[in-house]
């Protein structure tokens, strides 16, 4: 039988997690080939026999109950996220709601309002990662969007992804992470697996990432950009859940006030209407 999505994520769970991260003792009677923790050390950590939990990482069970999945948890030492990510694929949590016509639409309110912040690029988008709206500033910053509306395209296919992103390595493997986290809630949304997909065909580096089994949110954090027209930018991104529209996330960048990137993003603002201004008939 193959391997579960289950058994996949408690497998690599376990492989990322060390001894000493669990306070277990390093000592042993047989040398460890792998630097991660064995199958008989979490079961020892979550209560359950090794028999059980092999089973379960082998995808010969794949039915635990609330208990032994909260136990898991606790012993892979999994945040909020990876939890909830831990009741899905063991059938124990709500899976998202089947995708509506309107799912790829936004609300008008919500697109008067990120208008309105002509210093704050933002941009909406759904579990695939495609950009439903975005605003004028945000267009700017993401150079209209010339490659794709879809960050993930955008951030393992195009080949400029690695200088406008200094800290790449970082952006890439927290692009994963969430996108992982959405293919758990929606596993069957045609959209998404079809970006699965072609990202597993066409960049290795997402293939390697994606074996990885992390799934976590986005959350307060700091970007770095390097924009072709306004140079080295450092922003803070907030990313909120639109709740009249599952499956949306709005996502907004803000600089420091009286920062140099501060400046740079009214500059950026600027030409903007500039080219705009311009291209009107």
């Amino acid at each position: 039988m193959p391997r579960s999505e289950l058994g996949a994520y408690l497998n690599a769970r376990r492989a990322a997690l060390t001894p000493d991260e669990v306070n277990l003792p390093v000592q042993s009677l047989s040398p460890r080939r792998v630097p991660g923790l064995r199958r008989e050390e979490v079961a020892l950590l979550a209560g359950v026999s090794v028999d059980y939990y092999v089973r379960l990482e082998q995808g010969r069970e794949r039915t635990p109950s609330p208990q032994v999945v909260e136990a898991l948890a606790a012993a892979l030492r999994l945040d909020e996220d990876g939890r909830q990510h831990l009741y899905r694929l063991a059938g124990l949590g709500p899976r998202a709601r089947a995708a509506l016509p309107t799912a790829g639409r936004v609300d008008p309110s919500l697109l008067a309002l990120m208008d309105a912040w002509p210093h704050n690029p933002a941009v909406v988008h759904n579990r695939a990662y495609d950009v439903l709206a975005s605003n004028a500033i945000a267009d700017a910053l993401f150079d209209d969007w010339t490659h794709s509306r879809n960050h993930m395209y955008r951030i393992f296919t195009n080949p400029e992804a690695q200088s406008f992103y200094p800290d790449w390595d970082e952006v890439a493997r927290g692009a994963v992470a969430g996108f992982r986290l959405g293919h758990g809630m929606a596993p069957d949304d045609p959209r998404v697996r079809r970006v699965l997909d072609e990202l597993l065909a066409e960049s290795p580096v997402f293939a390697e990432l994606w074996t990885r089994h992390e799934a976590q949110g986005k959350t307060l954090s700091r970007k770095r950009i390097n924009h072709r027209d306004v140079g080295l930018l450092t922003l803070t991104m907030q990313t909120f859940e639109v709740r009249a529209a599952p499956g949306q996330e709005l996502v907004i960048y803000h600089a420091a006030p009286g920062s140099r990137s501060a400046e740079a993003l009214a500059l950026l603002g600027s030409l903007a209407a500039t080219s705009r201004r311009e291209a009107r008939p």
